[in-house]
């Protein structure tokens, strides 16, 4: 390779974050932990495919306070990378006007990210180039 290709292949993996291509998390063994996670922990408020249960997810409910919104990519989580899902999963969404509670002390953090990676596999590809796009393994 060429001094010019090193340099032009550098200058996309350092300059231009996102330009870089990644894969999806396609490991069988960690998409089942995600999903057994998810299923026996985030299910019961965001739906068993991750369609989110309320319609209006957007606006507070009678308690003043932001309903479990859809993950299948329907939804906003594309618009954020990894660390802060996982941090949001951690620390729940009290903070921000949610109902979530942190799961921080419940699930180990292979068992958060396991169960991130699997709603990100339900994620059409559409929606996985733009989260990626936007540094979305950031």
């Amino acid at each position: 390779m060429s001094p010019k290709h090193i340099y032009g292949l550098l200058y996309v993996l350092i300059l231009l974050p996102g330009a870089a291509s990644a894969e999806r998390v396609d490991d069988p063994q960690i998409l089942a932990e995600g999903r057994q996670v998810f299923q026996q922990h985030c299910a019961v408020c965001h739906g068993s495919k991750a369609q989110g249960l309320v319609e209006d997810w957007k606006k507070p409910g009678a308690d003043g306070k932001y309903p479990p919104p859809p993950l299948n990519g329907t939804a906003h989580a594309w618009h954020h990378p990894l660390s802060q899902l996982s941090r949001v999963v951690k620390d729940g969404t009290a903070r921000l006007g949610g109902n979530m509670p942190g799961w921080g002390n419940t699930l180990s953090d292979s068992q958060i990210e396991n169960s991130l990676h699997y709603v990100i596999s339900l994620w059409p590809e559409e929606i996985f180039r733009g989260w990626e796009e936007r540094g979305g393994y950031q």
